[in-house]
């Protein structure tokens, strides 16, 4: 059941009690159940009241409290007082309401709500503290909207960039994504709203998603695609979990005994629900038995779900006991208590739409966008003596809160670009806006098994004429052109990969039109994942890189081209000039066909480039500023530490530019001389800290010794070796400007 947890502060440390396997002695008191776990009292709040009401209920009851009995709802029990379970789903703002029976729209006006940026924008900002004003924000709106379940944040690892929900998840590296994923649950579930952490495990594909069997080393597993889900439960103390469609190991994931019942709830001692994806079941009996709790899904009706009818016709044939079904609707009623759905506790109400709210929007917006190329100072747009700025591109005008297939959001605001340069332009300087390309797709072809899916048409990349015409002219004719390019919600979607690199509609082509006539020509992409823009870099002198960035995008885009806002965001992924470059690919191990093996092992991102010593054309971690940093004079508060110390790295920052601006410094982890295979480096550490025009500031940032652990596969557990580790801090992952060394016992 649940564990009370304590936070210090938002970024305080957690005090934790993980596993309740070491139980020493259980007192029940009224309506409270206190366990002692190594001399720490863990409290089960609600736990006599919760068996009380299990007593009283019908077989039918408890079943429809396991499964879907309305597209996002489970069944409550009126008689007693149990509400149905409320979900929606969440990662970029809580989704318009849809039909009780079917995924059409509801039609309502009262479930508008706030657009925020994508995950791809949150990790670009490397922003911990943003990552909690997300949830936090995003939770007071799931209360507004009398949710009980967020399904949020999606965690899953970049592993691909044609990855279709790369736009939607975080990172492609393991510890930056679960230092951004603790805090944004914390501050969702303090609305008493759950969060449910997605997807539970290995979905790092959308080619054949339903059925592709994965299979990674232990290892691997442990270091890469497991951490942030584990510091969900044991550090954030999730809620509820979402079970992945795919299988690993020759199991589907959301009836995976070894990764459920054996990793989840036993290693982690997680204590809440596992919820299925929706129509990811494919068993009553072993689901159950596996460590699923909730069945959601929508192919059928709700009474022939696994875990509906056939469930209770199983318990009847003696297939399962009815006090295996009493588990399951226990940590569903617990869940309720938690986020005082039930129990009498004043809930919060949450507010929605609200100024906060979009204020909160537009400052992860503001620190996401990445300055990639700035060379003869284009950047910020200087308009004292500028009259005429062309504005050229689709995606200057496309909105991207609603499109593509899965979850969007129904919201009063959303900002593009074009618009936010008009309201941010003095009223000296014209506008002129050429399309420049369409948005056109072809027929959908026929899917053939091994190949990639494409859930969307294939795009026409043939540029209209006139509309290239149009744009060549604006351009000729303005001071300053800046091209709107990339991508959108329609193009990177759930349930679809890329096929390659290329930027659809013909843009890279008008791009070079534009480019030809106009040398002041900004070019800006807006994107959730790599493209291949290898021309573009080499004939732009200024690059920028944007994101699907919510109801304030346009404002904090043209905050940035402007120069009111200093650029100040790092690329969560590595960007390959070629997708031959990418681990995945160069292994020949993406899509594969029923199997899917991950044949980089460790060698996930910059890891593969950094030690196969391949060149990215941008690496992660990157992002230039308006002003320059100088990192220097770094130091560690010891030379020699145990298992259990913290290393403070101390290194001194100077804004040696003239604007006052942010700067990511980064800490990376070598080890040479490890007896098991590692990455050449690893980051282990950062920081974000604002330095004034020339200031110096002293920056520390801290590394658990522990976090130089490896996963030890013979001994099932994490082992810090001794001896001599390199330190190596700076802005990238391939601009390291300081290195120490640093000895453990």
């Amino acid at each position: 059941m649940k564990i009370k947890y304590i936070y210090l502060s938002v970024m305080a440390t957690t005090l934790l009690v993980t596993s309740c396997k070491e139980t020493k002695a259980v007192v029940v008191e009224g309506n409270v159940k206190t366990e002692t776990y190594k001399g720490k009292p863990i409290t089960h709040q609600y736990d006599t009241e919760i068996d009380n009401l299990i007593s009283q209920m019908t077989l039918e009851e408890k079943s429809g409290m396991l499964h879907g009995t309305s597209m996002f709802t489970t069944a409550g029990v009126e008689r007693l007082g149990i509400p149905e379970l409320k979900m929606a789903d969440g990662p970029l703002g809580v989704r318009e309401e849809i039909s009780r029976y079917s995924w059409a729209p509801a039609g309502l006006d009262n479930d508008f709500a706030t657009y925020y940026p994508a995950g791809g924008g949150l990790a670009a900002t490397w922003n911990t503290k943003l990552s909690y004003t997300f949830g936090n924000s995003v939770g007071e709106e799931s209360r507004a909207r009398d949710k009980d379940v967020l399904l949020s944040p999606a965690i899953n690892i970049i592993r691909t960039p044609l990855g279709g929900r790369t736009y939607e998840y975080f990172t492609e590296d393991p510890f930056l994504n679960k230092k951004l994923a603790v805090p944004f649950i914390v501050g969702l579930q303090e609305n008493d709203v759950a969060a449910c952490v997605k997807h539970f495990v290995a979905n790092n594909q959308e080619t054949n998603r339903d059925f592709v069997d994965v299979q990674i080393d232990e290892r691997t597993l442990h270091e890469i695609y497991l951490p942030a889900f584990k510091a969900a439960v044991t550090e954030a103390n999730a809620y509820s979990m979402m079970g992945a469609y795919n299988k690993f190991r020759g199991e589907y994931l959301c009836e995976n005994n070894a990764m459920l019942n054996g990793l989840l709830k036993g290693d982690w001692g997680f204590d809440g629900v596992v919820i299925s994806d929706w129509a990811a079941v494919h068993t009553s009996v072993n689901s159950l038995k596996s460590g699923l709790d909730v069945e959601m899904g929508t192919p059928k009706p709700f009474n022939e779900f696994f875990l509906a009818d056939p469930l209770i016709a199983a318990v009847k044939a003696g297939e399962i006991s009815e006090e295996e079904i009493d588990k399951h609707v226990k940590r569903v009623l617990q869940l309720l208590y938690t986020v005082k759905s039930m129990g009498g506790e004043t809930r919060k109400k949450g507010s929605i739409n609200t100024e906060a709210h979009f204020k909160d929007a537009y400052d992860i917006a503001a620190e996401s966008v990445v300055l990639l190329k700035n060379d003869k100072n284009l950047l910020p747009i200087k308009t004292q003596g500028v009259k005429t700025i062309a504005v050229i591109g689709d995606n200057a005008t496309k909105k991207n809160a609603l499109g593509g297939f899965g979850a969007g959001v129904k919201t009063k605001r959303e900002v593009t670009p074009l618009e936010g340069l008009k309201n941010r332009l003095p009223a000296s300087v014209k506008i002129n806006f050429a399309q420049g390309y369409l948005e056109r797709y072809a027929p959908k072809k026929e899917m053939k098994f091994g190949e990639v899916t494409q859930e969307i048409a294939q795009t026409i990349d043939e540029l209209d004429p006139t509309l290239v015409k149009q744009a060549v002219e604006a351009a000729k004719n303005a001071d300053v052109a800046v091209v709107f390019a990339g991508s959108n919600r329609d193009y990177e979607t759930e349930a679809s990969d890329r096929q390659d690199l290329e930027l659809p509609f013909g843009q890279q082509e008008l791009i070079e039109k534009v480019l030809e006539v106009n040398p002041n020509t900004i070019v800006v992409m807006i994107a959730g994942a790599p493209f291949d823009i290898n021309s573009i870099k080499e004939k732009s002198s200024a690059l920028v890189w944007s994101w699907f960035n919510g109801s304030e995008g346009g404002n904090a885009l043209a905050d940035v081209l402007l120069g009111s806002v200093n650029p100040s965001g790092k690329l969560p992924w590595t960007m390959p000039k070629k997708i031959e470059d990418s681990p995945a690919h160069a292994t020949n191990s993406f899509p594969g066909g029923k199997t899917a093996s991950y044949d980089e092992g460790l060698l996930v991102g910059y890891r593969w480039f950094d030690t196969k010593n391949v060149a990215p054309l941008y690496p992660f971690g990157f992002g230039l500023s308006y002003t320059s940093f100088d990192i220097k004079r770094a130091s560690a508060d010891k030379n020699v530490y145990k298992e259990n110390d913290t290393i403070n790295v101390i290194v001194e920052v100077k804004n040696t530019g003239t604007v006052d601006g942010k700067e990511v410094v980064q800490l990376y982890m070598s080890k040479s001389d490890s007896k098991v295979e590692r990455a050449a480096q690893e980051l282990k550490g950062f920081n974000k800290v604002m330095i004034k025009s020339g200031e110096t500031k002293n920056i520390i940032v801290s590394v658990p010794v522990k976090e130089l652990a490896y996963y030890n596969v013979e001994a099932k557990d994490w082992v810090v070796e001794k001896g001599e580790y390199l330190l190596k801090i700076g802005n990238s992952s391939r601009n390291i400007s300081q290195e120490l060394i640093v000895t453990v016992q």
